[in-house]
């Protein structure tokens, strides 16, 4: 299995990420969320404009974020941590799909629908990924580095 395969599975088998924005006064704030893998290593989810985290977004869309299993034993710990970009999905053809893999996923049915409806999806594109697996020795880890994908980012 290729790292970013594990990655992806590991990914796969969890269900919350903690998401890392920074307010327009530098006020770094964290956020755990549901998140859906779709498309390769592209995280979404589903949020208020008016949360916190989605009023960051509008200061950096360049966020951080990980993704862990529970664990009472150093030897258990496991995960992941991001750096990469958010946009958020406004196109039909991306939306309908992903908004019903995820209402799938979490069996929201019906209770959610009109709250789905009144969210934004948005989708986390990574660029840099630290895999943590302390089952293969103390503090092993493994970086990978993506392309970024999005034509508008500007460093």
């Amino acid at each position: 299995m290729s790292d970013l395969e594990l990655v992806r599975a590991f990914l796969n088998s969890q269900s919350t990420l903690t998401l890392a924005t920074v307010s327009d006064r530098g006020i770094p704030h964290a956020t755990p969320l549901f998140y859906l893998l779709h498309g390769g290593l592209q995280l979404y989810w589903v949020s208020f404009a008016t949360s916190l985290h989605s009023l960051n977004l509008a200061n950096s869309i360049e966020v951080s974020a990980a993704v862990y299993c529970a664990a009472d034993r150093w030897k258990q710990i496991r995960g992941v941590q991001m750096q990469g970009t958010v946009q958020r999905v406004t196109e039909a053809e991306e939306r309908q799909p992903v908004l019903a893999e995820y209402v799938h996923r979490f069996d929201l049915g019906n209770l959610f629908e009109s709250s789905i409806s009144a969210s934004h999806l948005y989708k986390y594109v990574p660029i840099w990924l630290r895999y943590l697996d302390n089952s293969k020795g103390f503090g092993y880890k493994h970086e990978i580095s993506l392309p970024r994908h999005d034509p508008s980012y500007k460093a």
